[in-house]
């Protein structure tokens, strides 16, 4: 059934339903109320009759009384007195000697069994009962006094009664009228049948029918009506909800009424309107999104840069999800500690440049942060401020993880955090929030783990296994770009070339095992020996490289004399695995040294001038440094021993340029 089906059957329940029922309950009370005065009305009667009958017995016996009572020879003028004034129809005088009437006004003999003694109930149940009859005695004398029942009498009781009145019982009632049968009793001693007319309400039966038929009509009308006029504006809605569902927006209900369905209409317009517009600003935000997921990706592919990956997955995490201002912290390998690498829209402490951001560090464990770089489970708060954390009124804060992988564990390790703060629009950041900042946490622990993937290929690629120097390849790259500086900035560039003594014979009676071992050790004597911004290479064998930036001859000097002491100073302890020889091997090392730009004005010649000079150096001896040979005026040669630096090796100033 349809709704205009159902609506019409509900209005036609709730309006005649009712009437019906009222009808009925009309009907019935009508009846209660017609039978219950049809019985007021025959109790009324029958008291009525009774007490004109037992008036008409008295009135006989009075007659009867004042015939009796008068001298025998005026009895027959009372009595036709009494019969003319109607007060009988009959008075009769008997004696044992004769009888006779005073004045005939019956048919019947009175003798004849058709009269009814006021004095005894009476036993008659027929229509024969033709009088009624009272008797008075006087000096043997009989008086009867008698009335004629007869229609006029019948008539005159039912118009004091306001019914019709039938001699007798058994009387058979007519349709439409109510009877009731009065029996023969002392005082109305004849029986009697009462009837009255029910007045049954047949026509007002007829005209409630009438009534309930014109309501139903009327009331069919106005369910029909009433439904069409109800589901026309619902269809008019459902048909709008199918265009806007099939994706057209523009979709408009018109309003008929200012009623509830009229607003339920301009409900939905609005709604269409405003889900218009949701659906645009979706779609700007769609396009806005897939233009920097384009440039995440095309940055992720285009570069191991970090300062540049990260700001970028930054900026769309902050865009994806409306935070006001966010955070990326990693992990430093070095101390464990977090290290803030880009931020942006940061207030208060952290409004710093980039360089003095790259500065804060945050402990693991410790605040917001800190428990989440510990954990590894995300958090989202109202907190306002967390220590020494960016100050804010709602926070997400999600790890940044490494990729899984099946040699470590399945666990996957925590490599930083990315901290959103602030949601534009709303009081906090919501699940779907949470979802999206981890999809770009998870792109920037890719980034990072690859990066450093990377960075850790690319160290192994340049770095000497054994040493854990740079090897011969890096030295190339460095010494270029140190070369470019140097000329760059006026600055000069001092190399130092070294190669251990008589190595070959450490290998030959201590074998490669031990000689590996005074190849790593001198490399470690060779990382202390110099400063954070100097860098040591191994050039192949026993041949090591070490670059001064801005360190000028006399300064190559002091740290050719003081590695060469480092080396010459401690044998280096090893396993001789043979029997007889010493478990330490004292070793050498001779250091060519040349300047740029005073050896050399490229790299390439640098490097050839401090190659020349550690010849030089093992000509002289071993064990010594020699000077690489200027273009201009020579330099002195210096020795690294006290002995053969007193002869002619190069005494370093107390104050020396450039260290």
């Amino acid at each position: 059934m349809t709704l205009r089906g159902r609506l019409t059957s509900a209005f036609l329940v709730v309006v005649l339903g009712p009437v019906l029922l009222g009808s009925i309950f009309v009907a019935l009370t009508v009846g209660a109320v017609s039978r219950e005065r049809a019985t007021e009305r025959l109790d009324h009667a029958a008291t009525t009759i009774s007490v004109a009958v037992g008036a008409i017995c008295r009135q006989l016996q009075a007659s009867a009384d004042a015939v009796a009572v008068v001298p025998a020879g005026d009895r027959r003028a009372v009595a036709d007195q009494l019969v003319t004034r109607g007060l009988a129809t009959e008075i009769q005088m008997t004696d044992p000697g004769h009888s006779g009437l005073a004045r005939s006004a019956v048919t019947a003999d009175p003798a004849a069994g058709g009269r009814e003694d006021c004095a005894t109930p009476g036993t008659a149940t027929t229509p024969q009962v033709t009088a009624l009859a009272a008797s008075a005695y006087a000096e043997e004398v009989t008086v009867t006094a008698a009335q004629r029942i007869d229609a006029g009498l019948l008539d005159r009781l039912g118009a004091s009664a306001g019914v019709t009145v039938t001699l007798g019982a058994g009387v058979p009632a007519a349709a439409g009228t109510a009877h009731r049968e009065l029996a023969a009793e002392p005082g109305r001693p004849m029986a009697l049948t009462v009837t009255v007319l029910t007045g049954e309400p047949t026509g007002r039966y007829l005209i409630l029918a009438l009534i309930v038929l014109v309501t139903a009509f009327v009331a069919v009308f106005a369910a029909r009506w009433l439904a069409r006029s109800t589901t026309r504006p619902l269809g008019d809605l459902a048909w709008a909800a199918d265009r806007v569902a099939n994706g057209d927006l523009d979709t408009r209900v018109p309003i008929p009424r200012p009623d509830e369905l009229g607003r339920l209409a301009g409900t939905f317009n609005r709604m269409t309107r405003e889900l218009q517009s949701y659906v645009q600003a979706l779609t700007a935000s769609r396009d806005q999104l897939r233009r920097h997921l384009a440039i995440l990706g095309d940055t992720l592919s285009s570069t191991h840069d970090l300062d540049r990956i990260l700001p970028v997955i930054l900026r769309t995490a902050m865009t994806a999800t409306g935070a006001r201002a966010g955070l990326i912290l990693l992990l430093d390998p070095a101390d464990g500690r977090l290290a803030a690498r880009c931020g942006a829209g940061l207030t208060g402490a952290w409004d710093l440049s980039p360089a003095e951001l790259s500065q804060r560090r945050l402990s693991p464990g410790r605040g917001v942060l800190g428990r989440v770089a510990a954990t590894g489970m995300p958090s989202r708060g109202t907190t306002g401020r967390a220590l020494d954390e960016p100050a804010c009124e709602s926070y997400l804060a999600v790890p940044i993880c490494a990729p899984p992988d099946e040699e470590i564990g399945p666990d996957p390790s925590v490599l930083g955090v990315l901290a959103l703060y602030d949601r534009l629009g709303a009081p906090v950041f919501e699940d779907a929030d949470l979802r999206t900042v981890r999809t770009f946490a998870g792109q920037a622990g890719v980034a990072v783990h690859n990066v450093r993937v990377h960075e850790e290929a690319q160290r192994l690629s340049l770095t000497d296994p054994l040493t854990g120097l740079w090897n011969y390849r890096y030295l190339r790259e460095v010494l270029r770009r140190e070369v470019e500086r140097a000329s760059r900035f006026g600055r000069m560039l001092t190399v130092l070339v070294l190669d251990l003594d008589h190595f070959k014979e450490v290998n030959d009676t201590y074998g490669h095992t031990a000689g590996d071992q005074v190849l790593g050790e001198f490399a470690r004597r060779i990382r202390i020996g110099l400063r954070e911004v100097d860098v040591a290479f191994r050039q192949g064998g026993e041949e090591f490289v070490v670059l001064l930036p801005e360190t000028d001859a006399y300064g190559g000097a002091i740290v050719a004399e003081r590695l060469g002491a480092a080396v010459r100073d401690w044998p280096v302890p090893v396993d001789p695995r043979r029997p007889g020889l010493d478990d330490r091997i004292p070793i050498s090392v001779s250091i060519g040294i040349a300047v740029f730009p005073e050896h050399g004005s490229t790299a390439q010649e640098v490097l050839d001038a401090a190659d020349e000079a550690l010849y030089a150096a093992k000509n002289a001896g071993r064990d010594t440094y020699r000077l690489a040979e200027r273009v201009s005026p020579a330099v002195p040669e210096g020795h690294l021993d006290a002995a053969t630096a007193t002869t002619g090796g190069p005494q370093p100033p107390r104050h020396g340029r450039g260290r």
